[in-house]
């Protein structure tokens, strides 16, 4: 099983670390024709706006939305959210709509705003404690019928599964928690059985 992490811009170094900790090989992925070799990807975080821009440039729009309808698992974190989300806020902004929420962008604050937290994930048959970071993340602000809320933060929604997208508002990567990276891993595991 390879999961790739796009690489073009944000965190994307910490996310391969990530999923080498639980045992995953990790590809860096930069150009669309990339995205064959891969059972999984995670778009990390970064800044939306630069992040579509570099995606519509290299020509992944189209390769992402392929990707997605062959259901292939896609995981995206703080930007990652904004780019899958349906409904983009604060500015309004094109988007891929491959899961059924609304964000806000840096609704939780500037960058000296920035906090962690620890809270429980539904990741498993039990809740599990896991650690949040939020860096001028993005607030879930609705969540559609058919998106399954996983994990809060003071009552609101920060980590939603539909289908094989998952989206989180926090970055995982910068803890040294494996329990979001290892449920992704599990959730492309599932849709690509070796």
């Amino acid at each position: 099983m390879r999961i790739g992490v796009l690489a073009l811009q944000g965190d994307f170094a910490l996310h391969a670390e990530a999923l080498r900790r639980v045992g995953v090989e990790a590809v860096e992925v930069r150009k669309p024709a990339e995205l064959e070799a891969v059972d999984g990807l995670i778009i990390p975080g970064g800044e939306s706006t630069t992040l579509l821009k570099l995606m519509e440039a290299w020509g992944f729009v189209p390769a992402l939305e392929k990707f997605h309808a062959q259901g292939r698992p896609i995981f995206g974190t703080c930007a990652g959210l904004i780019v899958l989300a349906r409904e983009v806020l604060n500015p309004p902004q094109f988007s891929l709509g491959l899961i059924d929420v609304t964000v806000e962008r840096n609704a939780y604050g500037r960058q000296r705003e920035s906090f962690e937290t620890e809270g429980e994930a539904a990741l498993g048959r039990e809740p599990v404690p896991i650690k949040m970071v939020f860096i001028r993340a993005p607030r879930i602000r609705r969540v559609g019928p058919a998106v399954t809320p996983l994990a809060g933060h003071r009552g609101e929604c920060v980590m939603a599964r539909e289908g094989s997208v998952l989206a989180a508002a926090f970055h995982p990567e910068l803890t040294d928690d494996p329990a979001v990276h290892r449920y992704f891993a599990g959730m492309v595991e599932a849709a690509h059985p070796c």
